[in-house]
């Protein structure tokens, strides 16, 4: 049972149901009639994000195991508690779920599933090192899920949902900045060129905070352009609040401590954020 803990962790769960949400979101903006009328689809959609970013995540801290054993020395493959190898059969496996579940819901599902998974190896075999250009690596594979909902639904991408792959974009980038503050001393020993990095916690706070900002600047493109309902109000309220409340905190306070605060409440953003799409869209 601990093993199995362990494991869990290396997942990150709430990423991983966050992403799943996004595909529930895609769907719900294309036409949300297929909510109801293709459960199957849409449940099969939710697998493959949950899993291949599942994978991903695991992928991830196989190869940031040097690094997390500075910065995240809890984390189960600096511990000791998953072994290397394990992990990457771990990743290997969910892989493959991921990949099946797509398969068995539509040609260009699956073919954007690989797209996604090739931009992820990407980031993490090369593009990291390179600082933002890795951060908007990262954040294209965030938007991803919602194009994905889009194509499970429609068989094509929507001028609807651009909007909001837009907005998931910006802020992910900014919580990716962020992050760097927290890996502050890990990258600088593994000559990780982030932002934190290379300028200093400082302008990488003021530049997480414009990104964060930028996205909530856009918020009421959707409803100007009548793409949702009131609903989208007051969950839209919270992510907006809270995201601005985190930028001025992040500006008042760049330690390494508050930045993994505000990297883990902005996540929390993201799921009132995603809420604010399915209700703004379902009712109307």
């Amino acid at each position: 049972m601990h093993k199995a803990g362990e494991f869990l962790k290396l997942i990150r769960p709430a990423n991983c149901i966050l992403m799943g949400f996004a595909v529930i979101v895609g769907v719900a903006l294309a036409n949300e009639a297929v909510l109801f009328n293709a459960s199957q689809q849409v449940l099969l959609g939710f697998i493959t994000a949950f899993t291949l970013t599942a994978a991903s995540m695991v992928i991830n801290d196989y190869y940031d195991r040097e690094i997390d054993a500075i910065n995240e020395p809890q984390r189960p493959i600096p511990k000791g508690t998953v072994k290397p190898r394990e992990a990457l059969f771990f990743a290997f496996i969910l892989t493959a779920i991921g990949f099946l579940a797509a398969l068995f819901t539509n040609l260009q599902c699956f073919l954007l599933s690989i797209v996604a998974w090739n931009i992820f190896v990407t980031y993490t075999t090369k593009g990291k090192a390179t600082g933002l250009l890795g951060n908007i690596l990262v954040s294209i594979c965030i938007v991803i899920p919602f194009l994905y909902g889009n194509l499970l639904a429609a068989q094509q991408i929507q001028p609807a949902i651009i909007i909001f792959v837009v907005m998931a974009f910006l802020s992910n980038t900014g919580r990716e900045i962020n992050k760097g503050i927290v890996d502050l001393e890990g990258d600088r020993k593994n000559n990780i060129k982030t932002i934190a990095v290379k300028y200093g916690e400082k302008s990488a706070a003021i530049m997480a905070s414009i990104f964060y900002v930028a996205a909530v600047l856009l918020t009421p493109l959707p409803l100007l352009r009548n793409l949702v309902s009131i609903w989208f109000v007051p969950f839209v309220v919270i992510t907006n609040l809270g995201l601005i409340m985190c930028s001025a905190s992040l500006l008042y306070d760049y330690s390494r401590d508050n930045a993994r605060k505000i990297k883990n409440y902005v996540l929390i953003w993201f799921l009132f954020g995603l809420l604010a799409f399915i209700f703004g869209t379902v009712i109307t």
